[in-house]
């Protein structure tokens, strides 16, 4: 009984030093360039009902459930969404909208795990084109550092990211 006591309290130091080497924060981030200047692009992205199209979470539930709140477009605009496991259910606010230049959100999780991320888009001119920068970063939690134990996070949403920029490079037409 004793060897399998002390062994439990190994593993359980052990995890603790895991856990504590795991980072407090993390940020994802992915970019593409779009063959259109950034006042083509931004509208897509600053206004949230013109989500749906390009949105990597729209097609993974297309039941899923969206209303919002606020003005049409830019900073202060809000879409609340319920979906499948897939979706969970949560409110993204445009918390500050420069046009054609930078969006940020504030993304409140609810399930299936809850969470407050930040998220942005960067719209870069470059000759002709325009560098579009997608990124989230938020805290750690405990269960966000165990989860990231198992699953590698920034490959995981950073393939959305991907299949969204692809997906509003597709919407633009660029």
């Amino acid at each position: 009984m004793i060897p399998i006591l002390l062994a439990l309290a190994f593993i359980a130091v052990l995890m603790v030093i895991v856990l504590t080497g795991q980072p407090d924060a993390f940020k994802i981030s992915r970019s593409t360039t779009i063959a259109a200047p950034p006042e083509k692009i931004f509208p897509h992205v600053n206004n949230l009902h013109q989500w749906k199209p390009w949105s990597p979470w729209a097609r993974l539930d297309p039941n899923s459930k969206a209303s919002f709140t606020g003005p049409d477009a830019g900073t202060g605009s809000a879409m609340r969404w319920e979906g499948n496991g897939k979706v969970g259910i949560g409110t993204m606010t445009i918390t500050d909208s420069k046009p054609s230049e930078m969006i940020r959100l504030r993304l409140d999780f609810e399930k299936p795990m809850q969470a407050t991320n930040l998220a942005e888009f960067n719209f870069k001119p470059a000759d002709g084109q325009t560098l579009v920068t997608w990124s989230m970063s938020g805290e750690n939690s405990l269960m966000g550092k165990i989860f990231g134990l198992f699953i590698n996070c920034d490959k995981m949403v950073g393939c959305q990211f991907e299949k969204g920029l692809a997906n509003l490079k597709s919407v633009v037409g660029g």
